[in-house]
């Protein structure tokens, strides 16, 4: 069977035995800090078998696209060298929630892998382990089922720690789990190993293809196992790995999916398809590529984009040491589409952003790839033992982004290991240092620690009472504030926002009784206030109560700004895809910067269509609406969060346009999406690999924007004698009327040369028999020269020439020697020592050559160095 018919057979079966088919979830887990990747069948059922949520189904069937690169499940290290392991697979599974558990589940298993309907598998080959205590699992395979007890095996905890074992099951450190049954097949004698549980269980003799996973715990922070509301049933058979036994192979690299996929790989790189490790490699990496950017990730230096960087950039260098000339990597997901396409739908849709998105990837690594792999053998041809120093390793990291698992790969290879614990101290001595980078000329101000939450009331005013808790000056408490000294003032509760979420704080003024503080900025420090400025005026004393005043019409244009980077995000999204994610933001009352993922320059035509977008939203005047609520109920709702913030249980969940964008943010935003008054975009571009910056502005300094572009086009049409309307005409013409001025001027100095060549020639002299001719013509191009060099050398038949002139304070020079001498005289060595004269360098073909310099001075001495040049070299 081909691996495309056991899909299809598992979800069918399953389906008779009354399972609802069920699409795979994305490879970024819905609403799950505690995983990078989805790892198996059962993320996207996590809340079923918690209880959490309920289903129209309570029996259910999936083929799951599964990612295990990084995190606790990372088979990164081991792929290409073992039979089995992927970074991408694909997990055939059951569930049942609170409906069948062990009887019925083992049973399912059995009956599909044996029977003559489904696989046929002959049961003698079939062996099953249990947990160790689970009783009620071994009973049913022994006495049900009717496994000899020889082909049964218990597993304990054999992983160090109580339930730390191949038999029992978890996700993650916490959330569900339980005890586990699991099949294996035995692929014969001839290969070796030994069965579970065995010293040799390592080998390939012995093959797990199921896993019967009884959900019955939820486990918590603390290591407490939590019954679950219902007993529950997790099935999962790797698609991979049941294709190799009924294809009668070995080797998951075996089977149909795979060598369609080799074959691919050895085209792109150009080698033959001998099941190198390395094709091995590209092969695997290419799924894991192409699904993780069908997903919206992208290449990036943190989180899920870095191990996608790392997975390309080990496709690639493997790639490399089979041959691979140029970019290779992305030629293969066409390959990967015709074999997966069908079965996920995503990758047709998304396969020219794939291509798009791994062609950049390639290109950028290749510039470190070569020059980092040079200092590498340089490193390793000094080296002395076995071990790679932490140094190296790092520096390969560090200057030409080598992970380290790359530089692991090359070890591996030379048989050589890595210092990792070197490694890790040279990762804290950089930390350390841009700890140390961070904080040289830090204001002492954002040192100030103090122990006293100060109570927010700015969301609905900006202006309040405060009473003074701390001072602080210099960094340093004191009690009081003299006029004309700078400080910080901390107040139980005030009105001034402080920065945070790439909000900058409000400013404006602290005041009684002739006492007057002037807030310049507002910043947090632990749940505190500060507030930053200077005492204008009186006496201030801790405990002093004053009036806190917030400079209203800068914190309503910071407002507008920010809710105009929550239109600007959803709209990104719309026009760009899915997988832009804000990356960090900058919001005051005169500009907004929002920097997101995304994998290449926006397109004009998507700029405009951005502005559209969000002025759209803006003409609508929706309300912005607020809610607080608990973080889960926030993210069931579909926020987002945003880059770089921290949020505790209780969160702000902010919405515009009816759903149009719907965010977490604990920001200062408009009442309505109609105080923005008008949106305009005034620059975008790159700031990173991966990361682009737009910058916008709202409101009036939007609308002044506008205007100074209308001075600008008016000054211009006034400039051709236009308006606005046939400005664009005019300049048309201008710039046509130009082309044809620069082309005759081209004519008239060819035609000049021209007549100077024909008097020119005359004044060629004979340098031992040979016609010399060295001339100065200022204010000719090196185009011109040329010209005249090759008519020179026409008419004169036998000769050797040097023209030189001045042109924009540069020297220009062009020699020439007709094809007669070019066996005794070359151009390009008249022209080195020409170019030297004039502080410059030049060389070309023996018969012609170019060259200039700066020193005009030297010019006339450059030209006599012709006569010499013929003397010398006869």
């Amino acid at each position: 069977m081909k691996s495309a018919e056991i899909r299809e057979a598992f979800l069918r079966f399953f389906e008779e035995q009354g399972h609802t088919r069920v699409a795979s979830s994305s490879l970024i887990p819905a609403n799950d800090p505690t995983l990078l990747f989805t790892n198996a069948g059962m993320n996207q059922f996590k809340d079923c078998f918690l209880g959490l949520e309920k289903r129209a189904y309570t029996r259910a069937v999936s083929s799951q696209k599964c990612v295990r690169a990084g995190g606790k499940h990372n088979d990164l290290e081991n792929v290409g060298y073992t039979a089995r392991h992927h970074t991408f697979f694909e997990m055939l599974g059951n569930f049942s929630f609170g409906d069948y558990f062990k009887r019925d589940a083992i049973t399912y298993a059995w009956t599909f892998l044996t029977s003559e309907k489904w696989l046929n598998l002959p049961k003698d080959k079939l062996w099953v382990t249990v947990y160790a205590s689970d009783d009620e699992a071994y009973d049913i395979w022994t006495q049900e089922v009717g496994i000899p007890h020889e082909r049964m095996v218990r597993i304990g905890d054999n992983k160090g720690a109580p339930y730390a074992s191949d038999n029992f099951w978890a996700m993650g450190d916490t959330g569900p789990c339980g005890p586990c049954t699991e099949i294996f097949f035995d692929h014969g004698d001839h290969i070796w190993g030994g069965p579970p549980g065995s010293p040799e269980e390592d080998g390939d003799r012995y093959i797990e293809i199921w896993n019967n996973v009884f959900m019955q715990f939820n486990r918590t922070a603390d290591g407490v196992m939590h019954p679950l509301p219902a007993p529950s049933v997790d099935t999962g058979m790797g698609l991979e790995r049941i294709s190799a036994v009924l294809q009668h192979v070995n080797s998951n690299y075996e089977i149909d999916l795979f060598q369609s996929l080799l074959n691919a790989a050895a085209k792109a790189i150009g080698c033959a398809n001998e099941a190198q490790a390395s094709l091995k490699v590209v092969a695997d990496h290419i799924r894991s590529c192409g699904f993780l950017i069908a997903d919206g990730v992208v290449p990036s230096n943190e989180g899920r984009g870095y191990v996608l960087r790392r997975i390309i950039r080990r496709a690639c260098r493997h790639g490399n040491k089979l041959g691979a000339k140029g970019s290779f990597f992305y030629q293969i997901v066409a390959a990967l589409v015709a074999e997966m396409g069908e079965a996920f739908p995503e990758l047709k849709q998304q396969q020219a952003q794939i291509e798009r998105v791994l062609k950049n990837e390639e290109e950028q690594f290749a510039k470190t790839l070569e020059q980092g792999l040079r200092i590498l053998e340089q490193d390793l041809a000094e080296l002395k033992g076995t071990v790679i120093p932490g140094e190296v390793v790092f520096k390969l990291y560090d200057t030409f982004g080598f992970p380290m698992d790359l530089t692991g790969d090359i070890a591996r290879e030379r048989e050589l290991t890595l210092d990792e614990a070197g490694f890790e101290r040279e990762m804290e001595a950089q930390r350390v240092r841009a700890r140390s980078a961070s904080s040289f000329g830090m204001d002492y101000n954002s040192l100030v620690k103090v122990d006293v939450d100060t109570r927010f009331t700015g969301y609905s005013a900006t202006q309040d009472s405060g009473k003074v808790v701390a001072l602080f000056k210099a960094g340093a408490a004191v009690e009081q504030l003299q006029a004309g000294e700078e400080g910080v003032v901390v107040l139980d509760q005030t009105p001034f926002y402080a920065e945070s979420g790439g909000q900058v704080g409000d400013c404006g003024y602290l005041s009684v009784d002739g006492l007057r503080f002037d807030v310049r900025d507002t910043t947090k420090a632990g749940a505190a206030f500060l507030h930053h400025g200077v005492l204008v005026s009186g006496s201030l004393q801790v405990g002093a109560s004053l009036n806190a005043l917030v400079d209203a019409d800068v914190r309503q244009a910071t407002a507008r700004n920010h809710s105009a980077t929550h239109l600007l995000h959803a709209a990104l999204r719309q026009v760009l895809g899915e997988h832009v994610q804000q990356k960090g933001s900058l919001v005051d009352s005169q500009r907004l910067r929002f920097d997101f993922s995304h994998f290449e320059a926006i397109k004009p035509e998507q700029l405009k269509a951005l502005e559209d977008i969000v002025n759209r939203e803006i003409r609508l005047n929706s309300a912005v609406e607020t809610e607080e609520t608990d973080i889960e109920t926030a993210k069931a709702k579909g926020a987002m969060a945003l880059f770089g913030e921290k949020y505790g249980d209780n969160v702000r969940v902010l919405s515009m346009g009816g759903g149009f964008s719907v965010e977490l943010c604990g920001g200062i935003h408009a009442a309505r999406t109609g105080d923005i008054a008008l949106f305009k975009i005034t620059s975008e571009g790159g700031v990173a690999a991966g990361v682009r910056r737009i910058e916008a502005v709202t409101g009036a300094p939007a609308l002044a924007w506008l205007n100074a572009a209308e001075e600008q086009l008016k000054e211009a049409a006034a400039l051709v004698k236009g308006n606005r309307d046939n400005v664009l005409d005019k300049l048309s013409a201008l710039l046509e009327r130009n082309r044809l001025l620069e082309k005759e001027l081209e004519q008239l100095k060819a035609k000049a040369a021209s007549a100077a060549g024909d008097d020119m020639s005359a004044a060629a002299v004979e340098v031992k028999g040979i016609k010399v001719l060295a001339a100065r013509l200022d204010g000719l191009d090196g185009k011109a020269l040329l010209a005249l060099v090759d008519q020179l050398k026409n008419k004169l038949g036998s000769a050797v020439i040097l023209l030189g002139g001045v042109q924009d304070d540069k020297v220009v020079l062009v020699a020439g020697v007709t094809q007669d001498l070019t066996a005794k005289l070359k151009a390009g060595e008249l022209m080195k020592q020409a170019a030297a004269a004039v502080g410059g360098k030049g060389g070309g073909r023996p018969d012609m050559a170019q060259g200039g310099g700066t020193d005009a001075a030297a010019l006339d001495g450059a030209l006599e160095l012709a006569r010499a040049f013929v003397e010398q070299g006869l």
